[in-house]
């Protein structure tokens, strides 16, 4: 994470929205607050301190790809059972109207002489019990029993509905329990690497913050690829400068995949939130032919990704405590290029 660091350009038309997505600022300090003490080694030297900082933002942002990952399994869970719910109420719905039909049917029998045994089981709480023993079904004329057998039929379709229900149920549980161990393992990491940058000095802090930049890597330029990719530049640039909010993605902060996710929102293009998955969004190209609006992926697992503005440039959201910028192409290493 050391090459995160570099300061940034100006950005454009900066819209700053109070929503925050994931993490208040309260939540943040109260976060801190409970962590550990981290206290650096007195034999450590700025540059040691630095580096574990550099890891400890590494770990805590390729915990937050998995955070993410979670947390959008259960905003797709939570659609699941909704619609769920609405097939459960719409067969519950129709399974009383077709009671009530053949509830006024076993009326008219009575009154006509007597309602036949096999329609009153049928009527009761549990027709599936009864049919699975009963070898009468015959008994009930073929008007009546083309009903029934949709009353059956209805009946075990709303069980199974119940059933996916409630799986989905548990399965949110799962989830949820998954996003809440995750912000934990995140809270720590970035509460212990924030005091140990307030432990260096403001000279040093300050270094931090410049970063090293990248060198040896040629100046890339060229066109967006595509109205698309012009489209996702323009909204990137208009985020330079707001601020990194883990488990966001926008508009008024963002963690580096939620940026990317955003930024292509805003032209039409729908992607998925992590950085791993945002890798395999599109077409695979080299470095030497990433042109503005191309995705790019840094570290053998994807846990950082950018978007490349042309000049040997991305902006990304780096890491807690900085904003989105403009840094190197070349800032860590890349693990591959993707065009949208």
């Amino acid at each position: 994470m050391a090459s995160h660091r570099r300061s940034a350009r100006s950005g454009l038309g900066l819209d700053r929205s109070t929503r925050v997505t994931v993490l208040s600022a309260a939540a943040a300090t109260v976060a801190a607050a409970l962590a550990p003490a981290a206290v650096a080694d007195p034999q450590s030297t700025p540059a040691e301190t630095r580096a574990t900082v550099d890891r400890l933002f590494e770990e805590a942002e390729r915990t937050t790809q998995a955070y993410d990952k979670a947390d959008e399994r259960s905003d797709r869970l939570r659609r699941e059972i909704a619609h769920a719910q609405d097939v459960v109420a719409r067969g519950q719905e129709r399974i009383n109207t077709m009671r009530g039909a053949l509830g006024s049917l076993a009326g008219a029998q009575y009154r006509s002489g007597g309602i036949d045994p096999t329609l009153a089981l049928m009527l009761s709480e549990d027709p599936d019990g009864y049919l699975a023993k009963s070898s009468t079904l015959d008994r009930i004329n073929a008007r009546h029993a083309g009903a029934l057998d949709k009353l059956w039929r209805a009946q075990r379709d709303l069980a199974q509905d119940r059933a996916e229900a409630t799986r989905a149920l548990a399965d949110l549980e799962t989830s949820r329990a998954a996003v809440a161990r995750h912000k934990r393992k995140i809270e720590g990491k970035l509460a212990t690497a924030q005091r140990l940058l307030n432990s260096l000095s403001p000279q040093d802090r300050a270094a931090y913050a410049q970063g090293a930049g990248a060198a040896g890597l040629p100046p890339l330029t060229g066109a967006p690829s595509s109205a698309r990719a012009a489209a996702a530049v323009a909204a990137v640039r208009q985020a330079v400068g707001r601020p990194y909010v883990w488990g966001a993605n926008g508009p008024s902060g963002f963690d580096c995949s939620g940026l990317t996710q955003w930024a292509y929102g805003q032209a039409g293009v729908g992607l998925p939130r992590t950085s791993q998955a945002q890798r395999g969004a599109g077409q695979q190209v080299t470095l030497a032919e990433a042109q503005p609006g191309d995705l790019v992926t840094y570290r053998d697992d994807a846990s950082h990704i950018g978007m490349y503005m042309g000049d040997g440039q991305v902006v990304h959201a780096p890491y807690p405590g900085a904003s989105v910028r403009y840094d190197p192409v070349g800032m860590m290493p890349v693990s591959g290029v993707t065009r949208v």
